[in-house]
């Protein structure tokens, strides 16, 4: 990973602050975007770049970071979105808002990233895409459909791209259950928590994904699921 040039979207997400403190610990040098304004408290030094308030629901927004990223370090090797979001909200009596919402946040942020990403990721010798579906897109349980829809079109985007850039860039995603946060437990207080998947054990399978070992994987969707 020494001296790899990785655009995060998310950042300061529990995830994406996960991701990014693994690709630092390996050499990475990381472009760190997120909506949120203020930089993550972790990784920090003359490798990062933050950017914050960006809206990567728009188009224009998203190209523009992506090109800041990639003109910071003088190029791009990996996309890794993990910005997106979660409701949990049965049909029946439901706002088709969180629908359009949802779609935005999971959806187009990673679109839009990602097609701003093509040109650079094609002048890597190694370039990645890793987005970040849903196990519970497989198989939607109650009050999951808005969030299990907008995942499945996050499965389908990975798979579009693999096919138009094989041979170019790869393209995967991963598929985790339950992430073991502060969050999940607030709302899960009876769960076993010891059978969740870790953040740093989901941000090990994304960079093994970004990195150039995995050159022979493309249009994968990763389950990660722990113990589950």
């Amino acid at each position: 990973m020494a001296g790899r040039v990785f655009a995060i979207t998310g950042a300061s997400g529990v995830l994406g602050s996960a991701v990014a403190q693994a690709a630092a610990a390996q050499g990475a040098r990381l472009a760190l975007i997120d909506f949120a304004p203020a930089p993550p408290a972790q990784p920090s030094g003359p490798e990062v770049f933050f950017q914050g308030g960006v809206d990567l629901t728009d188009a224009v927004a998203a190209s523009a970071a992506i090109d800041a990223a990639a003109d910071r370090f003088g190029g791009l090797d990996g996309l890794l979105n993990i910005a997106g979001g979660f409701a949990w909200e049965k049909h029946e009596g439901g706002d088709g808002k969180t629908w359009h919402r949802l779609f935005l946040m999971n959806v187009q942020t990673a679109a839009n990233a990602s097609r701003a990403a093509i040109s650079h990721l094609r002048r890597s010798a190694a370039g990645r895409i890793v987005n970040v579906g849903a196990n519970g897109a497989l198989k939607a349980g109650p009050g999951m459909g808005p969030y299990a829809a907008s995942k499945a079109g996050v499965h389908s985007l990975t798979q579009a791209l693999a096919e138009e850039l094989k041979g170019e860039v790869t393209v995967n995603a991963v598929l985790p259950s339950i992430l073991d946060t502060a969050t999940n437990r607030a709302d899960m207080p009876d769960a076993d928590f010891a059978s969740w998947v870790r953040p740093d054990e989901l941000a090990a399978v994304m960079l093994f994904l970004a990195s150039p070992e995995a050159s022979a994987v493309t249009g994968a969707l990763v389950p990660v699921t722990g113990r589950v």
